[in-house]
Parts: C-alpha cells; structure tokens; sequence
C-alpha cells in the first residue's frame, strides 16, 4: 500500500469515518426523509380517496335528493288530481242536487197549478151547466125539471147515461191499460162507473188513469191499447166542421 502512496491506517480511518457518517445520515436524515415521503405520499393518497368518497357522496345526494324531488313532485300531483276529482265530484253532486231541487219545485208547481186548475173547473163545472141548460130551454122553448137539469149536466161532463159509459157501447176493446181524458174533474161516483165499465171491456187486469184537459169541452176521450173512442165536445164539432167543409 505503501508503494502506491496510500496510507493504509488513514484508508482504514477514513472508511471508519464514511462508514459513521453514513450511519448518521442513514439515521438521522435518510430514515425521516423517507418516513416524511411515505407519510405525504399516504397523505397525498388519503387526500385522493377522500376526494374520491366526497364526489360519490356528492353523486349520491344529489341522485338521492333528485329521486326525493321526484317523489316530491308525483306526490303534489297526486294530490291534485285527488283534489280536482273530489272537486269535480263534489260539483257534480252539487249541481246534481241543485238540479233534482228545481225538477222537484217545477213538478210541485205543476202539481200545485193542476190541483188549482182542476178546482177552479170543478167550481165553474155547475155554472157552465146552468148556462147550457139556460140555452137549451130557450132553444126548445120550454123548462127542465131540476132532476133533468142534473142529468143531463152529469151526462153531458162525464159521457155517461143511464149509468153506462155511451162511448164504450158495442165496442170490442183489449188492452193493459186505458187513459181516460174529461174537460172537468169528474166525481168519485163518476169515476167508479167509468173504471168499472172500461175494466169490463178489457179485463181486471188493466190499469185505469184519469186526466183533465179542458180544451175537449165536454164528454169524454178513451185510450185503450193503440184505439181511441173520442166522444168530446171538441171532437163532435170537429167532425161536424169536417162534414160541413
């Protein structure tokens, strides 16, 4: 070693020293700078998961928050739907009801107006006879007894005579039902011997109405079935008008 200029006792010195130095830098310096890598690098990893997991859970409320809106909205719509049907519903039946009262008031009216109407010519019935008997004995020019006047007053009103309906003679009828028309609102005796003499006709099985229609004047307007017996007044000066035109 001599030879080659080296010292060997310094050599040995100086590897001691690189080898002590190299042992504190190792210590003392490599090993934290390592350490402080590692832990930034873990941070710095840290810091990207946690950015990773905070834009999941960003996607995730907003996805959770969009799904609640949802909800949210079907359920308003909802509800004003149900709403607008139980409105709608509820005008229905309101102006159902509002309905129903006026057709009962109307028909109560009419019914009012009938019932006052068929007074006022069961009134006027006597004095609308009296005036025709009046006319009739000035035309034959002698009196009628009273038990004649009411005679012919009733027959003359209720198409019956010597106690049988006149427009039902020799007629062959069938039927399930019969409308009977007169110009005035007629008796109870009256009505009993109409109904009695048309159900013998048709059967007991039919039904018998009764109505007033002032416009016939007198007698009586049958309806049985698809036939019509017309024994009025109004129908006797019609076929009278048509004879003499």
């Amino acid at each position: 070693m001599d030879k080659l200029g080296v010292n060997l006792g310094f050599l040995i010195f100086q590897i001691l020293n690189f080898a002590i130095v190299a042992i504190l830098l190792y210590a003392w310096a490599y090993k934290p700078i390592v350490k402080m890598l590692e832990e930034r690098k873990n941070k710095i990893a840290q810091g990207h998961e946690d950015a990773r997991v905070a834009a999941e859970a960003r996607e995730n409320a907003e996805a959770e928050a969009n799904k609640i809106l949802a909800e949210a909205q079907a359920e308003a719509n909802k509800i004003i739907q149900d709403a607008t049907s139980r409105a709608d519903k509820v005008g229905g039946e309101v102006k159902a009801e509002a309905e129903a009262e006026v057709a009962k008031m109307r028909d109560e009216a009419t019914a009012e107006a009938a019932v006052e109407r068929d007074r006022m010519l069961a009134d006027m019935r006597g004095q609308i006879a009296s005036l025709a008997i009046a006319a009739a004995q000035k035309l034959i020019g002698e009196s009628i007894d009273e038990k004649r006047q009411h005679a012919l007053i009733n027959e003359f009103f209720s198409g019956v005579k010597d106690g049988k309906v006149t427009v039902l003679e020799g007629e062959g009828l069938s039927g399930a039902s019969a409308e009977v028309t007169s110009a005035v609102p007629l008796t109870d005796k009256e009505l009993d011997q109409i109904k009695k003499d048309v159900l013998a006709k048709v059967g007991d099985q039919a039904t018998v109405t009764f109505r007033v229609d002032p416009s016939i004047l007198g007698g009586l307007v049958l309806r049985i079935g698809d036939k019509v017996l017309d024994s009025s007044v109004s129908g006797q000066l019609e076929g009278l008008r048509q004879k003499l035109g």
